[in-house]
């Protein structure tokens, strides 16, 4: 009686095993369907960055994992400054090849409602598309990670390498509160991380066509601070020269400088890969861009029509905030200006530093660095590129183009460390699909993030599944 009662319980408990198991019926389909309303909850969460806090967003991430028995671990590198990752463990007889981690950053920009046609943190789900502030950049790639991540789990199919789904905070302002700070404060996370996916390429449609860009490398921030000094007075005895005037003729200089062309060999790779695509004459520039930049007329047009690719032939700087005086009638002791300049790959940082200096030619403005990072290329003589490959071609028809890309990304912390990092979210944009990244009315088409879903599923599995 007594081992037919422990048979009984032993048959009950292998039953409620196979009903938790992670094999259990629940398809990649099933997690593109999910992806949409998880999508809308995660943009009704508030992180915009300042001041951030991201910790919303890990409690949210964090409660996904719960409900499908994945664990994780989460720290806050400041107060509300979350950072959360979860790791899928490779089978150990097959445990020899190097772990591929997933980014995304929780934090997203500031939105002006006054200029969107609805609530930035609405998460509203209408018209065939998601709604709100980093629908795109990144909480929609987070997603189709997330699911992807969720649904290889499940499957129960043996890794050959460890997999880590991490999101962090404060990309946004320099990734020092997140990915930033795990390098320097949790080194150990990456001590068998070999290849790294992250924001900063994509699919882009080109008429019916779509080139899937993969972005190996970016331009080089640096971020400056310009303090003008000059004698302090009442704004109703106008002076000569005062701080404001040193200042705004020190901006005019800039603003009005074209920094020299110069054609990285990364960035002719992704002019000639992207010539196929285009016709005419710019299908001739793109295939032969270091002639066609000799060309002032052509410079001036891309300018006017790819201000993102005319950025990847030059050294530029944006002055995006200004700060005088705090009363209008009292003309300051000082006037400031931040300057968001961006340094091809190859150029010396203090030598362009003292070329700005010579630019703004007043001994009177002092220029501060405020950030600056060092440049680094991914190859792409890689499995993962070659995996990144064979998905492209499988959803898409696509070829993968290595691109530059003029803004950065947190990937750069994870090269300094040796890690083979590729910009990649799994969405192919048309040409106006894009616009309201860090603009106005971002937004994520349904269709595109369940289609993503499944498109990450088919790379991980090609990737990390052992054969």
């Amino acid at each position: 009686a007594c081992l037919k009662k422990i048979w009984s319980l032993l048959i009950s408990l292998m039953s409620a095993l196979m009903v938790a198991s992670p094999t259990s019926a629940k398809s990649i389909d099933d997690y593109a369907e999910e992806s949409v309303p998880r999508l809308s909850a995660y943009l009704k969460i508030n992180t915009i960055n300042p001041p951030g806090n991201e910790s919303r967003g890990v409690d949210y991430l964090s409660k996904i994992l719960d409900s499908e028995g994945i664990g994780y671990e989460m720290v806050e590198s400041a107060p509300n400054r979350g950072n959360l990752w979860a790791r899928l463990r490779s089978v150990k007889p097959t445990r020899s090849q190097e772990a591929l981690v997933l980014l995304h950053h929780i934090d997203v920009v500031p939105a002006n409602r006054s200029y969107w046609s609805f609530d930035p943190l609405s998460g509203d789900v209408k018209n065939g598309f998601i709604y709100g502030r980093g629908a795109i950049d990144t909480k929609g790639l987070g997603i189709a990670q997330m699911q992807a991540f969720l649904a290889l789990a499940r499957s129960g199919e043996p890794l050959k390498r460890d997999l880590i789904l991490m999101a962090t905070a404060d990309e946004e302002a320099g990734g020092f509160y997140g990915a930033g700070w795990l390098k320097d404060n949790r080194p150990e996370l990456f001590k068998d991380v070999g290849y790294l996916l992250n924001e900063g390429g994509s699919g882009r449609l080109f008429g019916s066509e779509v080139a899937v860009m993969v972005e190996v490398t970016q331009k080089v921030p640096m971020w400056l601070r310009l303090t003008s000094t000059g004698r302090p007075g009442h704004g109703s005895a106008p002076q000569t020269e005062t701080s404001v005037t040193k200042l705004v003729r020190g901006l005019k200089r800039i603003s009005e400088t074209e920094f020299p062309v110069r054609v990285t060999d990364p960035v002719a790779t992704m002019f000639e890969g992207l010539a196929s695509y285009q016709q005419g004459a710019e299908q001739a520039a793109s295939a032969n861009i270091r002639e066609a930049v000799k060309d002032t007329n052509f410079l001036l047009e891309t300018k006017l029509k790819n201000p993102a690719g005319h950025a990847l032939l030059r050294n530029t700087c944006s002055i995006t905030t200004l700060e005088g005086s705090s009363k209008i009638n009292v003309v300051p002791a000082e006037a400031h200006a931040e300057l968001d300049c961006r340094l091809l790959p190859d150029q010396d940082p203090d030598r362009f530093l003292e070329e700005l200096a010579l630019i703004i030619n007043d001994p009177g403005i002092s220029i501060k660095k405020i950030m600056s990072f060092t440049p680094a290329v991914s190859r792409t003589d890689t499995e993962l590129f070659r995996a990144i490959e064979r998905v492209s071609e499988q959803f898409f028809s696509a070829n993968v183009i290595p691109t530059v890309a003029a803004g950065f990304t947190d990937s750069h912390f994870f090269r300094d460390m040796g890690i083979t990092s590729y910009g990649f979210s799994p969405f192919a944009f048309g040409p106006n699909e894009f616009r309201g990244v860090h603009g106005n009315d971002e937004r994520l088409s349904v269709e595109q993030l369940k289609r993503g879903v499944r498109v990450y599923y088919e790379l991980l599995r090609d990737f990390t599944v052992a054969r």
